[in-house]
């Protein structure tokens, strides 16, 4: 009865909700409304496609997590609800993957909290989606950031943050080709020995290698980051630094060999502030922020060199962002990894907001691959998808802002857009009133 409730109950809010006109309409871009969604506040939510089917996982204007599926190319869409809300929080973002056997795996609305974890059987299809209580039995009632990884073996590894900002360790699972769950690691990757914990940006492949970065953190003032920290692997179990050392596990902020640059506290590091990317000779180069010695924000740039890390400062701005406090902050910089143009130089997109006027723009910075040095900056558009696309509707508010997630399984054709005011440090909104529920479709990039 309560799923029923729900599916009618989703089908009023289709039929009635609504921020306004779409922006994909008469653009001719092929997209597809999914439902609506709540634009409260920011939370990241997941789109997956598989062959000739294709999922989303998202909170409905009531904030309840929802699946939704469809057939390629132009099916009905059909809902399924996992009925658990998300408490303002834009740490809880869902993400799903679909195994080698046809099951559909989700998890997510987690933030210090119990394990959330549902799946399919093997046909894939919402209709027998179940939740999961536990995977191994243990180290599952503090779960944080959720991440599947699919393994070549046609395994599936599940990696996540157990514990807190402040006191916590990287926990990974795997499931085998026949469904069964073990830990991973024997220990956990990382360890904040009660005192900190580490901020690690997912493992990404690059070469003979996984790569990750981080940040230790002591607690859960964000001022607090500190130790900017790289190490590599080759198959997420046995790891070493950037220059071919093992490090034993689990990692420990007592690991000198892995600091990249050893940034103190109120220095200017954030966790997710700093990004992974690559040269022409497969060698990584991090792309972080941390304050000069006037005490302005600047963006720095790390590469493993003649057994030592080479750290360059690329910008040269008066910005005064000093970040502290816990929640979700709202930044006044991001940026892109750094990539290689087909001329051989370096790139590196960023954005900035202007906190008094709302005001958001993008440039890429040309760098010399030989030094890392400044070339140029040059105007550029921050997503490769069509500029209209990125216009919100704000007559509710001027801070709404267009929001996208890209297709988790690679594709590179499909993203997910919706709108919503940024976040509020996690905090529910003072109001009425509320801005109404966002169109949330899935667009296919001509």
């Amino acid at each position: 009865m309560k799923r029923i409730f729900h599916t009618f109950l989703l089908a009023t809010v289709l039929l009635s909700c609504s921020i306004g006109k779409s922006v994909t309409a008469g653009s001719g871009l092929d997209d597809s409304l999914v439902g609506y969604t709540q634009s409260h506040f920011y939370v990241n939510m997941g789109l997956y496609t598989a062959g000739s089917r294709q999922y989303v996982a998202f909170y409905d204007s009531l904030k309840v997590l929802t699946l939704a599926q469809r057939d390629l190319p132009d099916g009905p869409w059909k809902y399924e609800s996992l009925h658990v809300a998300n408490p303002w929080d834009t740490h809880n973002y869902v993400t799903l993957v679909r195994d080698a056997r046809g099951i559909l795996h989700v998890s997510g609305n987690m933030h210090v909290s119990q394990l959330q974890y549902w799946c399919t059987d093997s046909s894939g299809d919402i209709s027998t989606i179940r939740r999961v209580d536990s995977l191994v039995g243990r180290e599952e009632d503090r779960v944080t950031y959720p991440h599947f990884i699919p393994m070549s073996d046609g395994g599936l590894l599940f990696h996540y943050r157990y514990g807190r900002s402040g006191n916590g360790v990287e926990i990974y699972d795997r499931m085998d080709p026949e469904g069964n769950w073990t830990r991973w690691l024997d220990t956990p990757l990382t360890d904040g020995r009660d005192r900190m914990n580490a901020y690690m940006t997912e493992p990404r492949v690059v070469g003979a290698f996984y790569h990750t970065v981080w940040v230790w953190r002591d607690n859960s003032d964000c001022a607090t980051n500190h130790d900017l920290s790289y190490a590599r692997s080759r198959d997420l179990r046995h790891w070493e630094d950037a220059f071919g050392r093992p490090v034993s596990l689990p990692i420990t902020s007592e690991n000198r060999q892995l600091v990249v640059d050893p940034v103190p506290i109120h220095g200017g590091l954030l966790n997710g502030g700093a990004t992974l990317g690559f040269d022409a000779a497969g060698r990584p180069v991090i792309a972080y922020h941390k304050y000069d010695p006037q005490d302005r924000l600047q963006i720095f740039l790390a590469r493993p060199a003649d057994g030592e890390w080479t750290i360059r400062q690329l910008t040269t701005w008066d910005l005064g962002w000093h970040f502290s406090g816990g929640g979700s902050i709202i930044r006044e910089l991001w940026f892109r990894p750094v990539t290689l143009l087909p001329d051989g130089t370096l790139s590196l997109i960023y954005i900035r907001l202007d906190p008094a006027t709302d005001r958001r723009w993008s440039k890429r910075i040309i760098i010399d691959p030989e030094d890392l040095s400044f070339i140029r900056e040059e105007d550029c558009d921050p997503y490769p998808w069509p500029a209209h696309l990125q216009e919100a509707d704000r007559s509710f508010s001027p801070k709404m802002e267009a929001r996208f997630s890209t297709d988790l399984s690679g594709a590179p054709d499909w993203i997910l857009r919706w709108e919503s005011l940024p976040s509020n440090r996690d905090q529910p909104l003072q109001g009425p009133p509320f801005p109404p529920a966002s169109e949330l479709r899935v667009i296919k990039i001509q």
